[in-house]
């Protein structure tokens, strides 16, 4: 993508720390996971929308038909990334959703399929951060039923994703469809796991394979 000076993205010298991404459906544990891994790594958390474009989704979500929705998602993507790359100056960066979150997400709602999504995103790619790891938490729809009731920040979307018929089904396959794509994914499940056990999973995939491409749990 060859882009006009000012729409490039900024590039620092040097070498840039690790970035860890987490993604799976609403619920799973991703923002709790994000802060304790950010305090084991003194890493730093982003959560990918990031502010401004947080701050105006609900409207976004209710007022803006699909193509509209998707421009504002991507350039929250946009944003989010610009934010990553200058953190990863300083330290490493725990995302909590990212890329595939808005795939598998927009694909769910608007029912249509992960490679339509992600060939609206194709040509931005080169702009966006690459994950060093991508983790996608998995767990029982008893275990998430349970974790969302006790859910203190509960959203629309955690709601719509159980009360809206097949919703859930949906996004279950269009993160386990984005993951089969994704050279950069582990699959984790999280039944019966605390934030620390899975902390402990994720540094020590870490250490095994620092710079490799990350084989699978």
């Amino acid at each position: 993508m060859n882009l006009p000076p000012p729409y490039r993205p900024l590039y620092f010298d040097g070498t840039s720390s690790p970035l860890i991404v987490l993604e799976g459906v609403s619920g799973i544990g991703k923002s709790t996971l994000a802060k304790t891994l950010a305090g084991r790594l003194q890493g730093t958390d982003i959560h990918t929308l990031p502010l401004p474009h947080s701050n105006w989704s609900h409207q976004v979500n209710t007022k803006l038909r699909p193509l509209p929705q998707f421009a504002f998602y991507l350039s929250g993507l946009l944003h989010g990334s610009d934010s990553i790359r200058s953190t990863r100056q300083v330290s490493t960066v725990i995302a909590d959703r990212y890329v595939s979150s808005v795939i598998a997400c927009h694909a769910a709602v608007h029912e249509v399929d992960v490679e339509t999504v992600s060939g609206l995103i194709a040509p931005f790619r080169p702009y966006l951060e690459v994950p060093t790891h991508t983790f996608y938490l998995r767990c029982s729809e008893s275990a998430l039923r349970e974790r969302l009731a006790s859910k203190q920040d509960v959203t629309d979307d955690d709601t719509a994703l159980l009360r809206i018929p097949g919703r859930l089904a949906r996004l279950l396959d269009n993160f386990q469809a984005v993951a089969n794509a994704d050279p950069t994914a582990v699959l984790l499940d999280t039944d019966g796991k605390t934030p620390d056990d899975l902390a402990d999973r994720i540094i020590d995939h870490l250490a095994e394979a620092p710079d490799a491409q990350p084989h699978r749990h």
